[in-house]
This record gives C-alpha cells, structure tokens and sequence, in this order.
C-alpha cells in the first residue's frame, strides 16, 4: 500500500509518499499563506508523486471522542471542525489540508490520524486540573497532550528493541514535550490542554504561573490576544537568548553571551525536572528515549540533560553519544538506564494508523 501521508503546519503543506516498506518515496512541502492553499501547486505536486492507495492525513487535536485513526467522511469532518476551538491555531490548517487534498483526490480513502489520540490512556489523576467541575464538564478542560504520533513511534520501537517497560520519549524540537510510556501506553506527559504547558520551547513558553497571565491583563492592561501571542510566538529561547534556534543558542552560550547561557540553562532545569516527573510516574525507568530535531541532533542536550539525571541511573556515554548517527544507543553499557536516539517517523505511524482502519 502505498499512502500519501499529509502534515498541514503553520507555514507549509508537507506531502510524503510511504510505501510498503515504510520508506518515503517521495516528498515536497508547498508553502502556504493566510490557509490558503495554492489548489493549482497542490495538484501538479500530486501528478508528480504517482498513484497512491490511501491518503493519512495528521490532525492536532482529536479532542476526548476521537481515540485512534478514523476514516475521513463529511461527518468527521464536521465534528473536527466543533473541536477548533481547542485548538485555534491548529486545527484550521489541519481541515484547510484535508479540504485541499480531497479535492484533488477525492475517490482515494482518507484517514484522519490524531496527535492527542496516543495520550487518552492517561488516568484520571494525571489528565484532571484541580479546577472548578463546571469547566471540567462544560468546557472538557483537561490536559490532552501532544506530539502522540512521534511519542507513540518512539516508544514503540524501544519496546521492540530492548523490550523496556518504563520509557520516557523526550521529543524536543521547535515544540517540546515529554511522556510517561508504561508497557506502550502514554500515563503521563508534559503539554495539557493546550501545547504551551510543559517544557521551554522554541518560542514557546512551557509552563507559567497562570496567576502572571491574569496580573498582566487586570494589573498592567496587557491585552489577552496579545498574551496569547506572546506566550506562542514570542517566548522561549525566542525570549531568553533572542533567537529560538538551539544550534545557534549553543554556539553563543560557548562564546560566553550572557543570554545565551541563562537561555541554555532554563531549558535544562526544565527539561531535568520534567525527566524526572515523567520517571516518578512511572515509579522508575528502564529506558529514556531523544527524538525530534533537537533530540536528535544536538549532542550537547542531550549530554547535559543526562548528566542531572545519573540519580535515575542515567548514564550516557560521550563519545558515542557524539558520534551518533540517525538512531541508536548512547548509554554506557550496563547502566540501569538504558538512553536512546531515536528518529521521530510520525510518517511511519501515520501509515499504521491508515493501514488499521483500512486493512
């Protein structure tokens, strides 16, 4: 089978092509204004690509009723549309993605493919806020998570390979965020109800006190639009170092700008003390796991954020930690943790979830 796998983001359409053996054949990403996007670009795109069986297509927020891949109809479709306003500024692009490709493709089967779908295993006592029931029942305010098809990838291929039980997958990237995997199942991870909670991101901000977001708007007359702006698109290691780049934040922080290091150093204590909460519930862990562009590529996270972390058993060895290509094992061998690098295929879980509903 081979399926195009659609990733609609802030500032690009990103197509890909996977096929039976789950390498991409092919790929092309179309930028994209306003949501809008350039129908005309869309279809030579998918004239170049070739015939495809099914199409995947990932979808932020699936709410609390959508808990695994659904088969796209006008339906869904609609009922996704309801759930936008849990998340506003991600939903839309994923339905204008939907929207665009049935248009040009409108007899291939389609399959809606959810990153809050992975985390709806989480308990009670981990996804409740401490909040008044009205909202929790009125408004579904609970915490949902994120980035589950790269959570859910990740966490499986260590089970695979070293059938560990108690994984935390660190996905850094320009988002961020953390879970708790027990024995496959996500019990525990660091974004909520929307994807600011949790770690310092790119221009994100992680976890604040909510009591600042209302002391700006009643105490110091900040608009809540320009809060929430701030908060997504102006905060971060945006905000700390003035750049959200952490190759370039690295470079600066070891040329000794002030910035810099204060930047590197919030991210770190984060991103520790996340580790360690995700391990605690678990009760323990066997295996933690680095993904996404970060976690991949930036030796450096990865060495300091394991050198805080060796009071969990984690025990990372340098000079294969440095000279990691693409996936593998960092850990020094016999350690009680055992540290991996894994490449983030949200494609690849993508074209699973596709292959379950459509068999």
């Amino acid at each position: 089978m081979r399926v195009l796998v659609v990733n609609a983001g802030s500032s690009s359409l990103k197509l890909s092509v996977v096929g039976a053996d789950e390498e991409v054949r092919w790929s092309q990403t179309i930028p994209v204004e306003a949501d809008v996007w350039d129908e005309r670009r869309v279809r030579g795109a998918l004239e170049e690509m070739g015939p495809v069986d099914a199409v995947g297509h990932r979808v932020v927020h699936g709410g609390e009723e959508f808990t695994a891949p659904v088969r796209l109809d006008q339906a869904v479709v609609d009922r996704l549309r309801e759930l936008g306003s849990l998340a506003p500024l991600h939903q839309p692009k994923s339905l204008a993605g939907i929207e665009a490709i049935d248009r040009v493709l409108p007899r291939v089967p389609a399959v809606a493919c959810f990153d809050t779908a992975f985390h709806t295993t989480i308990g009670p006592e981990a996804h409740t806020y401490a909040v008044p029931g009205e909202w929790r029942e009125k408004y579904a305010v609970r915490r949902y998570g994120f980035h589950g098809l790269s959570h859910a990838y990740a966490s499986r291929r260590i089970g695979e390979w070293t059938g560990a039980e108690r994984v935390v997958v660190a996905h850094l990237g320009a988002g961020a965020s953390l879970s708790a995997v027990l024995a496959g199942r996500s019990v525990d991870t660091t974004m909520g109800f929307t994807p600011l909670e949790g770690l310092v991101m790119a221009t994100r901000s992680g976890s604040v006190d909510p009591g600042l977001v209302l002391w700006l708007h009643q105490h110091a007359g900040v608009p809540v639009d320009r809060i929430a702006w701030s908060l997504e698109h102006a905060s971060g290691l945006s905000a700390l170092a003035g750049g959200a780049d952490m190759r370039q934040v690295l470079e600066r922080e070891s040329a000794g700008d002030e910035r810099a290091v204060l930047a590197v150093g919030v991210y770190l204590h984060r991103l520790r003390a996340l580790v360690a909460s995700m391990a605690a519930s678990l009760g323990g862990l066997d295996a933690l796991v680095f993904t996404g562009g970060v976690g991949e590529n930036s030796v450096e996270v990865r060495r300091r954020c394991a050198q805080g972390l060796g009071f969990l058993g984690v025990e990372v060895d340098e000079g294969v930690n440095a000279k990691v290509s693409g996936e593998g094992e960092i850990g020094v061998p016999g350690s009680r943790v055992r540290t991996w690098v894994v490449e983030s295929r949200e494609d690849v879980e993508i074209v699973r979830g596709v292959r379950q509903v459509l068999g």
